[in-house]
């Protein structure tokens, strides 16, 4: 039976406004290695870059493979824990998925190991990355996703069996992407211990700040500018009008998601440049930039449910979050060069609970019943809506902290055990440019005494 052209028409706009948001989530990748590089010193630039292609070639294959099947696959043998069907996209399109839906999960999907990347960065071997990346990736990241974004996931707010009546909201992935991504940074940076003199004899810091703040800046806008895929693209279709009213629909709840991930993320880093100075004692723009990210990592989750005034308020705690943990990752000696564990694993699990206190639930309604009339929902705990949202978010939080330490730990450790996890001493102190990868990224190394090509560096191994 032919399809009527309101319905093409439809399915068009819908499918272009989907692929832009993959494009625009995917620049996030060129976001994440800027802000990388630029974080990192000068002699392992080269290394964080290519960390951040491996990542999208990698999770290419293992999310086409399988990681998309895990989390979407559906079917007779459904299930609230892991998909089954879809493996290698068989069966794709149909009438619930296409390829664009598919592009737009593999792009959140290869998000994820560049978080990672980040916390264990300028000591972990090249082999080590392409294993981690592949199984976070492919394996690890889908099932969680499978839990909260598959309708048969045991903790969708689509599905038919609601936690507490509810399911958790996680939006666009406070939980499901940053703090899948930062457990597991958590891990590897916990396993692997600090860069070679990061800390003095006394269990002193030592500073040891990224080589260039253009590059972090440059990130943080790119990342900005990707957001705007990665939470308003998350409504997938636009052309959705709400049955309630008569002149809004999905359109209005995706201009409303771009409000709040900006209110936040402004209010982060405001919060983040005067609480720093107090703290410092100056200006400090690479703390500017993290607390900015800080603010749309925690947003993410209930960027389509809350008021304006409300992302105001989840920005402001995040910097504070993300101060405080920065803080205490010093005083226990934990070194993290991009603070990943902290900004997303900490932020992640705020943003979850900022959810379940100020989601309202007429937006609620929008999002995930097309604003039906007569439909009730459990909302913000601080709104009046009760404690099965808050309950729920605070059990997708302890779930996700739990699987993914039970898959991601007991990987970093076997790497460990096996060699093939840390770089040795005077690989780090040369710079992993030099020792892995031929050559350093930039011509001239004015702060750098040791040596400036690959055979220099082998000869002085040799002669030791």
């Amino acid at each position: 039976m032919a399809v009527a052209w309101e319905d093409s028409v439809r399915d068009s706009i819908n499918t272009l406004y989907l692929l832009f948001s993959a494009y625009l989530v995917f620049i996030m990748q060129l976001g994440f290695a800027m802000l990388c590089a630029g974080s990192v010193r000068a002699k392992n630039a080269m290394n964080i870059m290519l960390t951040n292609v491996v990542d999208a070639v990698v999770g290419s294959i293992s999310y086409y493979l399988f990681g998309f099947a895990f989390a979407f696959g559906t079917g007779s043998a459904s299930n609230p824990f892991i998909g089954t069907s879809f493996f290698a996209l068989h069966s794709i399109p149909n009438g619930d998925y296409d390829y664009s839906f598919f592009l737009y999960q593999w792009a959140f999907a290869i998000a994820v190991a560049g978080i990672t990347s980040g916390s264990i960065a300028e000591r972990t071997q090249f082999t080590a990355y392409l294993i981690f990346s592949f199984f976070l990736s492919g394996f690890v990241y889908p099932i969680v996703s499978h839990w909260v974004w598959s309708s048969s996931g045991w903790l969708s707010p689509s599905s038919s069996d609601l936690l507490f009546g509810s399911g958790a909201i996680d939006f666009a992935g406070s939980g499901v992407v940053h703090l899948v991504g930062g457990i597991a940074g958590l891990w590897g940076a916990y396993v692997e211990g600090p860069r070679v003199g990061r800390f003095d004899a006394f269990r002193k810091p030592v500073p040891m700040r990224g080589h260039n703040a253009t590059l972090v800046v440059l990130g943080t806008f790119l990342l900005w500018f990707g957001w705007f895929g990665f939470n308003p693209g998350s409504f997938d279709k636009i052309l959705v009008p709400y049955t309630s009213t008569t002149n809004q629909g999905n359109w209005t709840g995706i201009s409303r998601t771009a409000v709040t991930t900006t209110l936040a993320g402004s209010m982060a880093g405001i919060t983040t440049l005067f609480g720093r100075r107090l703290l410092v004692g100056h200006w400090d723009a690479l703390d500017v930039c993290n607390g900015v990210l800080g603010g749309f990592v925690a947003i993410t989750s209930g960027c389509s449910v809350v008021e304006p005034w409300a992302a105001i308020v989840c920005g402001f705690v995040s910097a504070w979050v993300l101060i405080g943990l920065n803080i205490l990752a010093l005083k226990l000696n934990f070194d993290d060069p991009l603070e990943a564990a902290q900004l997303h694993g900490g932020c992640g699990a705020w943003g979850l609970i900022f959810t379940g206190l100020f989601a309202k639930e007429e937006f609620v309604i929008q999002v995930y019943d097309s604003g039906e009339s007569g439909v009730s929902r459990p909302y913000g705990l601080f709104l009046g809506g009760g404690w099965a949202l808050l309950g729920s978010q605070v059990v997708e939080a302890v779930a996700i902290v739990g699987w993914v330490s039970v898959t991601m730990g007991p990987l970093f450790y076997a790497l460990r055990r096996l060699k093939i996890l840390r770089i040795s001493v005077q690989e780090e102190v040369a710079g992993l440019d030099i020792s892995s990868h031929g050559g350093y990224a930039y011509h001239t190394h004015l702060d750098e005494t040791g040596p400036h090509y690959y055979m220099d560096y082998a000869r002085l191994q040799n002669e030791r």
